[in-house]
């Protein structure tokens, strides 16, 4: 399939969801009427759509209709959304109070992605990390989730390869346990050069109103600036941004069983 017949089916299977959007059940031919095709096009395009479960058919009308995979997509969009509006401020405040970068990351299949951030105008390491998918046994944000997580998702996430990024990557489960069992009692993760050399990083778990953990607040930087001991201010101030995030999204302080 050429460039230009794939975004033209593309353009077709939106104009079939607009459509669809507008309510009721529409049949093939009513489909291809409204978007001036062939009711063999509309067919293949809403049965593809199908099979994703983007659409849903009737099989005694031979209707179709929105199906239960887009609004499952919405409602992962919508969440992610509002956790972004709501995180904002608190990314900006702690970005400042801590003069480095302060990023948002949520647990998406086995890897950390961070969906917000900011940077202090103050921070000589300026970097985007936004988008990015990163291994949850090398970041702090990582460690974070994994230490709070429910035990199952904690043992799925151990349980993943523990591969060297640079020379100060934890590989050993056992160590990377500990390591965990530290954060739990202190609330707080970190990493020291284990995603990049140069780079260390600390976090803190953000809960829902469930008190299930759902994201990480984390504070990086150059290492000889936030390296533990160094300062010491950085582990309380993100805690308490993190704690304060998780006071907006509902939480009232007691942590789901894990």
């Amino acid at each position: 399939m050429s460039n230009d017949v794939a975004v033209r089916s593309v353009d077709r299977a939106v104009a079939i969801l607009d459509l669809l959007a507008q309510g009721g059940w529409r049949t093939g031919a009513e489909v291809a009427r409204e978007l001036r095709v062939h009711r063999s096009t509309a067919l293949r395009l809403l049965g593809t759509l199908e099979r994703h479960a983007i659409v849903e058919r009737d099989p005694r009308t031979a209707r179709y209709r929105l199906g239960r995979r887009l609004a499952q997509l919405a409602s992962v969009a919508t969440g992610e959304f509002d956790l972004r509006h709501i995180a904002r401020p608190v990314c900006e405040h702690l970005a400042v109070a801590a003069g480095e970068t302060a990023t948002l990351d949520v647990l998406i299949g086995d890897v950390i992605v961070p969906i917000e951030q900011a940077t202090a105008s103050t921070s000589v390491m300026s970097v985007n990390w936004l988008g990015g998918r990163y291994p949850v046994h090398c970041t702090a944000s990582g460690k974070a989730i994994a230490a709070f997580a429910p035990e199952a998702v904690r043992e799925r996430l151990l349980a993943q390869p523990l591969d060297r990024v640079t020379p100060n990557t934890i590989t050993d489960r056992a160590e990377l346990e500990s390591q965990l069992t530290v954060a739990r009692r202190d609330g707080v993760a970190h990493t020291h050069e284990e995603l990049e050399v140069g780079l260390d990083a600390v976090a803190a778990p953000v809960f829902g109103s469930d008190g299930v953990v759902v994201a990480a607040l984390d504070v990086s930087g150059p290492s000889h600036r936030v390296r533990a001991g160094g300062r010491p201010d950085l582990d309380r101030l993100t805690v308490e941004g993190a704690a304060d995030l998780s006071r907006r999204l509902g939480y009232r302080g007691r942590r789901a069983e894990t």
